[in-house]
Formats: structure tokens, C-alpha cells, sequence
């Protein structure tokens, strides 16, 4: 016979998440086990400090306010309302409530024990999600998320953080855990890790990890008389300890404790109980390893005042790239997780010195340009960048450009701050030169599509692809619409393409690679000259030919033009890959330099490595074909 109760109760459930990712049958196992509880009015759940319960909970009727005590005053963080899930702190840490719960009104509340529904969310990765995505949140605001139907977290909430990051994102843990042996007594080994400030020790037999002992077995075993003190730790630790291998992710690691309900994993050699201690996770580790998701790093970003601070946030991405390569990660992936982090960065740095500066005397945008504008900026490479601000009247116009000058330069101060140097050619929103009236850029972008010069490629290989970071969006489009009104003139796309057709060579008549001569880079290959380039040259030339607009990126302009001009789709899906690649391995000795990664050593790279970037070259003699084909060019033009 089926229970009616739980089955209203599993009705309810089914229509919120996390609960519509599970069967309905689920929900009926878990609303068997469930706990109906009626708050009065104003009656408190549980209160900061509370020691943990042993059930998350769920409000079926009424409201529920969490606050926090700041600054001497009750702060509300969230109103919780019907279907709201609230207390998850039991979940992911063994610290006290952060937070009081405390009814409004009258209430029913759903407590869910936790031990109840861990098997969920150990098979269930979209549950584990929307757990996570509460818990790894920063933000103590509660106009930051929509609170209908959504997780409330008893930590901080962040709703725009990208879950997909915790997939691979490493972990900083423990290197040097304390090792000791199964006859020890406990009594020893407690007194160890009070000394070394540890939360465990790891038990070896035969340098194999058996056994860990962790302050709760010692709270729960030792402390509460059910062993004596004496003991050897063999008969107290927990066994068999959990192990997992060196890169394993915060994601990855998250969901073996839910798992395993255990504290702690063990990193070794291979991942298994029979190879060599690497060191030791701790739930601990996983929540400062979620100050460093991406999405946190741009609320830290929001939050920052200073270009220190700020610098701070762009050196956590850094680590973020560098774990993400380190585990073959997409590169369009990470390409779109720096940028976001880029650009607030850019927008911040133009608040902070608006806020020095006082208000504008006019709307205006912020322009990133280059590899920022294209969304592919993974390194410490040169700022690119132009303001523009709305027409104002002539009498106006000196005033208000002078104020804007000096709201640049404080801006492109603040990035130079924070790691990106100024273009060493002035491509620069503080330079007099590319700080101008939405009339005058419209007219200056007319003029170089419309009588193109000797520069012409050099200002489109800047100026052509550009994105808003900061101010008005309609500027960006009206400048857009002057672009593609004049993307018919032969005389520009002339001046484009024989530039393009006349980049030096990555390879020579033999299939060898061209190296720099001489100088400081002597020996050494110009990935980003010889071989980048062309490709971000040879998309940008043929798609604002296209009149493809909105794209910028040099990937996904290859692949919108293999949909859109499918005669050619094959060469511009390799030009699309090759692009990939090539910016890997750019990208890689980068990091491995510290530097923008454009001259790479070559004898560095395993020999399998030196055919896979030759092999990424080919296409570009097709791609000069296909130029030469639809502007009628040749070498010689």
C-alpha cells in the first residue's frame, strides 16, 4: 500500500529543483523518510554557531527568513518561500551554522535527512550541481539571485558561477601529510597532528595507505570514551582510506566525499591504495579551491578597490589556465572563462577611476580591441583598446574629450597595474588619437574602409575586431553598422588581402621551419606572426566581406563561414582546428615562460609536437587560394 503523505509530499518536490532531476519513485523513497516540522511565528530552525543537524530542509508552506549578525545589526540574506531549500551546511562542512533560520509566519518545513538523500547526489551529477552552485557561492547579497525555486545557501551564493569549471579545476591539497604507523597509539598520533596543525594523519603499512585518522574519529571515538586513548590508532582510524590520483578535480573530489561520506581523500602515485603517498584532501581544501572558480573570482573582481587587489584576481586566473591546460581542457573553453574574467577586469578598472574621477559628462563605451576584442587573450599580452562617446555640442566637445582622456589613461593605468602592459604602438583608449566622438569614429572607420592606406591592415588587425567591456551597447552597434555599410569597397579588401597573401612564410621550399635570424628570439619560430596571424587575418577579411557580424573570434568565424559558404567549408573547418592548436601550444609556452608565448623553441617540443604545428600550417595555402578566389588576387596585385 502506498503512503498518501509521501506521495503529496513527493508531489510537491517534483515541481523544484534540485528534486525534478530525480523519478518520481525517488521522491517517494526520500518523502518516506522526510520530517514534517511546524514553526510558529518568529520560532528559530536553528541559529548561527547551532551544531549541525542531521537533515537539509525544504519550506512547504509559509516563509522563513535567514539572517546573519553584521556590524551589531540582524541582516536579512534571503526570504525563503515555498519550495526554497535551506540548511545545506551539514552537507559540505563539519563547522557550526553560518546563519539563523527563523520562521516569519507560520510554517511547514520539509527536514530531508541528509544521510536519506546522499545516494542522490552521488549518482546524480545535475543534483550535485545545483548543491554545489550554492555552497561555492561568495555573494552575501540576496538581490544577487532570482530566489524563486532556487537554492538558498547557508554559505554565499553566487548564481552566475560556472559549474562546468569545477570539472577541472585542481586542487591545492596537502603535499606532505603526516604518515604514521598502524601499531602507534592514538594518543601519539594526536598529539603529532596538534603539533603540525594537521586535521589528520594518514595511516601507512608497508608504505601503502591503509587507514586515516581525522579530528571527527577522534571527536566521535576518543572523546565521547568509546576507546580509550591508548588504543593503537588501527582500532580507531577510518579504513579503508578513500584514494584518488594527483589531478583529480574539485568536481571530482566533491562527489567522492558525498560518496564516501568522508572528510578526507588520499592522493597517490596512481590513484589506488598500492602506490606511493602523494598527500591528503580535506573538505577544507575544497572550499578554498571554490575561491577560485571562475564565477567567484568575478564577483572578487566586483568587490575589489584597488589594482592590487585586482592583480590578485588576474594572477588566480592564471593558475585556472594553467590547470586547464595541464588537463587537456577545450580551448574555446577556456578561452570563454578568461574572458569573462578580462573583461570585468577592464570594467572594473573603468569604475574604479570614474570613481576617482567623478561621474562622465556623457555616455560613452569602453572598446576592447585585438586579441581581447576577439575573445582570445589567455596570456599577459599587450591592452588594446579605444573609448568613444556620444556627439555633444561644439562648444562642449573640448571639455568633455579632455575628461575622457584623462578617465583613459587613469583606466589603462589601473591595467598596467594589474599585468597588461599599454600596446607599445598606442593603441590605447588615453592615446588623443583613439579617444573621439561617436561622429568622428564613425567617420574615421568610413575613412579607412573607404580609402584604405599603407596601415590599413595594421588598423584592422586592431581597430576591425572589437567588443563593448564597459558602457553604452548602442555606440557598438551604430559603429558596426558603419563597418558593414562600407564592407562593399574592393579598394579595402584589395589593401587586406594581398596583406595577407604577403605574410612571411612558416615554412621554407624543404617543409622547414622559418626561424627568427637573429636578434634575441635568434633560432626560434614566430608562432604568432608566421602562423597565427594569417588565420586571424584570412577570418576577419572574409567574414566582414560575408557581412557576418556579431563574431568575432577567430574559431568561430571559420566555423560560421563553413555553414555559410559551404564550398569552401572543409578548408575553413581545418583553418578552424589548426587555429586551436596552434594557439595551444602558443598559449603553452607562455605559461611556461611567463611571457606572451610568441617565440617558441622549437628543440623543446617533442618531435611528435613539431608535426602536429606543421601539420596546422597546411591549411593556410588553401585558405590564400580561397582569398585570392573571391578578391581576385594574386601575389603580384
Amino acid at each position: 500500500m502506498r503512503n498518501s503523505i509521501a506521495d503529496r509530499i513527493a508531489e510537491f518536490l517534483k515541481d523544484f529543483p534540485p528534486f525534478n532531476k530525480l523519478s518520481f519513485d525517488d521522491l517517494v523513497k526520500i518523502a518516506s523518510e522526510i520530517r514534517v516540522v511546524s514553526l510558529e511565528k518568529n520560532q528559530t530552525l536553528f541559529k548561527t554557531n547551532d551544531q549541525l543537524h542531521s537533515s537539509f530542509y525544504v519550506v512547504a508552506s509559509g516563509m522563513v527568513n535567514l539572517t546573519v549578525i553584521a556590524d551589531a545589526e540582524e541582516t536579512l540574506l534571503h526570504k525563503c518561500i515555498p519550495g526554497d531549500i535551506f540548511g545545506l551546511r551539514p552537507f559540505f562542512a563539519r563547522n557550526n551554522y553560518m546563519m539563523t533560520a527563523k520562521a516569519r509566519e507560520e510554517s511547514l518545513i520539509y527536514a530531508i535527512p541528509i544521510s536519506i538523500f546522499r545516494p542522490y547526489v552521488a549518482q546524480n551529477q545535475e543534483v550535485l550541481n545545483f548543491l554545489l552552485e550554492s555552497f561555492a557561492a561568495t555573494s552575501r547579497n540576496p538581490l544577487d539571485q532570482d530566489l524563486r525555486g532556487n537554492l538558498v545557501s547557508d554559505s554565499i551564493s553566487l548564481p552566475e558561477q560556472k559549474q562546468e569549471m569545477q570539472f577541472f579545476q585542481s586542487l591545492n591539497y596537502n603535499k606532505n601529510p603526516l604518515r604514521v604507523s598502524s601499531a602507534q597509539l592514538t594518543q601519539e598520533v594526536a598529539t603529532l597532528m596538534t603539533e603540525n596543525l594537521f586535521d589528520s594523519a594518514i595511516v601507512v603499512q608497508n608504505s601503502f595507505p591503509v587507514g586515516i585518522l581525522t579530528d571527527s574519529d577522534l571527536r566521535s571515538k576518543i572523546a565521547t570514551g568509546r576507546y580509550p586513548i591508548s588504543i593503537a590508532v588501527d582500532r580507531v582510524m577510518s579504513a579503508p582510506v578513500i584514494t584518488v590520483g594527483e589531478n583529480i578535480s574539485l568536481a571530482e573530489a566533491q562527489l567522492l566525499m558525498l560518496k564516501n561520506n568522508v572528510s578526507h581523500l588520499c592522493v597517490t602515485a596512481d590513484g589506488t591504495d598500492r602506490s606511493e603517498i602523494k598527500g591528503v584532501i580535506s573538505q577544507h581544501d575544497l572550499i578554498v579551491a571554490q575561491a577560485s572558480n571562475p564565477g567567484v573570482l568575478v564577483k572578487e573582481i566586483k568587490r575589489s578597490h584597488s589594482a592590487k587587489e585586482l592583480r590578485q584576481v588576474r594572477e588566480k586566473m592564471g593558475e585556472i589556465i594553467r590547470s586547464s591546460m595541464s588537463k587537456n581542457i577545450p580551448l574555446t573553453h577556456i578561452c570563454n572563462i578568461a574572458s569573462e574574467i578580462n573583461m570585468a577586469l577592464i570594467k572594473r578598472s573603468v569604475e574604479l577611476s570614474i570613481l576617482d574621477l567623478g561621474s562622465p559628462p556623457a555616455r560613452f563605451a569602453w572598446m576592447s580591441i585585438g586579441s581581447q576584442g576577439r575573445r582570445e587573450q589567455l596570456l599577459y599580452t599587450d591592452q588594446d583598446s579605444f573609448l568613444v562617446f556620444e556627439d555633444v555640442a561644439p562648444e562642449k566637445y573640448r571639455e568633455v574629450k579632455d575628461y575622457f582622456l584623462k578617465l583613459a589613461k587613469r583606466a589603462v593605468g589601473v591595467l598596467e597595474k594589474i599585468g597588461y602592459a599599454p600596446c607599445p604602438n598606442g593603441h590605447v583608449a588615453g592615446n588623443p588619437q583613439w579617444c573621439h566622438s561617436l561622429s568622428d569614429w564613425t567617420k574615421q572607420f568610413e575613412s579607412w574602409m573607404n580609402a584604405p592606406g599603407e596601415k590599413s591592415n595594421q588598423i584592422s588587425s586592431i581597430f576591425f575586431d572589437f567588443e563593448i567591456a564597459f558602457g553604452e551597447p548602442k555606440m557598438e552597434e551604430i559603429l558596426l553598422d558603419a563597418v558593414f555599410r562600407n564592407n562593399r569597397k574592393n579598394s579595402f579588401f584589395d589593401y587586406l588581402g594581398n596583406d595577407a597573401l604577403r605574410k612571411p612564410a612558416a615554412l621554407s621550399f624543404f617543409k622547414k621551419f622559418q626561424l627568427e635570424e637573429e636578434g634575441e628570439f635568434r633560432d626560434k619560430f614566430d608562432i604568432k606572426l608566421r602562423a597565427i596571424m594569417p588565420l586571424i587575418d584570412g577570418a576577419r577579411l572574409i567574414s566582414i566581406a560575408q557581412g557576418i557580424r556579431g563574431i568575432t573570434n577567430t574559431h568561430m568565424r571559420f566555423k560560421q563561414l563553413a555553414m555559410s559558404d559551404t564550398k569552401h567549408s572543409e578548408t575553413y573547418l581545418s583553418c578552424a582546428e589548426a587555429f586551436l592548436l596552434l594557439s595551444k601550444y602558443r598559449t603553452l609556452e607562455g605559461l611556461k615562460n611567463d611571457n606572451d608565448g610568441r617565440y617558441v623553441n622549437l628543440d623543446e617540443l617533442s618531435r611528435t609536437d613539431r608535426e602536429k604545428i606543421k601539420f596546422a600550417l597546411e591549411p593556410m595555402e588553401e585558405l590564400h587560394e580561397v582569398i585570392k578566389s573571391k578578391f581576385r588576387l594574386t601575389q603580384f596585385s
